[in-house]
């Protein structure tokens, strides 16, 4: 009787498995691990960027107005695909409620939690200067805006700092032009913060360089509802004009009014504020200033349209401080499409650095030795017309990006 031989076949069988294992995996292409990500993964991750502003808090209006500008940049930017070179950008808004403790903490949140590739804000200087260091720690980009201390691209700044919003300086060479000349008195009211002592130490060099005195300083805490005591000692001190850096919704003008310094031989000269504020100014029609940004002031494409899509969306025109927060968004969109949508820091600030970029007010250049973003600022009037609510800032002449330029203030 024959016997089958069971162990040389099993052997053979796990030879010739083998043998085919082999030729297989030669001609196959590697096996890749469900979970693991590919290169073409990675690159298709959105780009997410944290904006830290005020939805709450003294400077609401403000951060409301970023916030919808930011939308807006990134909409008209990426033609509403919401995707730049290939990558889908993805939004996170945090409240800073206007306060540079719960400010830092948001940002500690979009950074540790959310791990954001860029952070924007903030509506307040003392909320920004809370986040800067943690821009350097994380090494982020931070696009600020409006946030307007010198100290953000001065004493405080650092190199992952950027700022579309325009700094006290430029205010202050604005604001000089108005009114400063030979043998001019000027009094100055503003709040006690970060914002407000920065314009007025950068106001005073400009105003006495042009021939003016500064006579009085008045810096009110920044939340007051009551001017009195200070514009009293304004009254008291008889200048030719009372220059005002405010923000916020606690504005001076009504009581300034009440207090009658028209009458007492004091005009009254500022940036004119949003368009909540410019309602409670109609006792200043007349007033020669400057201003930021008012809608119907630039005349560019990217203007246009901001104007038209804000009326069609919120069925009113867009306000002081939206098109910074598009501008915010524009310029980051143009940064990205030039690293090819890599958000990666130190090749997104080699880009940036001297950087161009279309806005709605014209073009903006990122300075390369401090990142502040040279633009256009509006000598205006306020005037009253028919149909408008408030008084409307007339346009006098635009100071060009050149002239509105800056001192250099980061000593690095």
């Amino acid at each position: 009787m024959r016997r089958t031989n069971y162990k040389g076949i099993l052997a053979g069988i796990v030879v010739l498995g083998l043998g085919l294992s082999i030729l297989t995996g030669c001609a196959s292409k590697p096996a890749v691990t469900p979970n693991a990500p590919t290169v073409a993964t990675k690159e298709l991750k959105p780009i997410k960027i944290g904006i830290a502003t005020s939805k709450t808090g003294a400077l609401e209006a403000y951060g409301k107005q970023n916030i919808r500008g930011f939308e807006l940049g990134i909409e008209y930017a990426t033609k509403g695909t919401n995707k730049v070179a290939g990558r889908a950008i993805e939004i996170i808004i945090e409240d800073t409620e206007t306060k540079p403790d719960v400010a830092k903490q948001k940002a500690l949140k979009l950074l540790d939690n959310d791990k954001v590739d860029i952070l924007v804000g903030c509506a307040s200087s003392t909320d920004a200067l809370a986040i800067l260091p943690l821009a350097l720690e994380y090494k982020k980009v931070m696009v600020v805006e409006p946030a307007v201390a010198d100290t953000i691209t001065g004493a405080q700044w650092n190199r992952y700092i950027f700022r579309t919003g325009r700094n006290s300086s430029q205010d202050a060479v604005a604001g000089a032009a108005a009114i400063a000349k030979e043998g001019v008195k000027i009094a100055v009211l503003a709040p006690d913060s970060a914002y407000g002592r920065d314009g007025v130490k950068a106001f005073k060099p400009v105003a006495e360089k042009r021939g003016a005195k500064l006579i009085l300083e008045e810096f009110p805490a920044a939340n007051t509802t009551d001017f009195t005591a200070s514009i009293q000692r304004i009254i008291t001190a008889k200048p030719d004009f009372l220059f005002v850096i405010w923000a916020g919704a606690n504005t001076p003008w009504q009581q300034l009014a009440d207090m009658k310094l028209a009458d007492k031989g004091i005009k009254i000269s500022t940036g004119a504020p949003d368009m909540a504020a410019l309602k409670t100014m109609w006792n200043v029609v007349g007033m020669e200033g400057f201003t930021v940004y008012y809608y119907d002031l630039p005349k560019n494409p990217v203007n246009d349209w901001l104007i038209t899509k804000h009326k069609e969306k919120y069925n009113e025109p867009p306000d002081l401080f939206t098109a910074g927060g598009m501008a915010a968004a524009l310029s980051i969109v143009a940064a990205l499409e030039k690293t090819g949508g890599d958000a990666d820091s130190e090749k997104l600030i080699s880009t940036m650095e001297g950087m161009s970029f279309e806005t709605p007010k014209g073009t903006m250049t990122y300075r390369k030795e401090d990142h502040q973003a040279m633009q256009a600022l509006y000598a205006i009037r306020l005037e009253k017309k028919d149909g408008v609510l408030w008084p409307v800032p007339v346009l006098l002449r635009e100071m060009t990006k050149e002239e509105t330029a800056p001192p250099i203030l980061n000593a690095k």
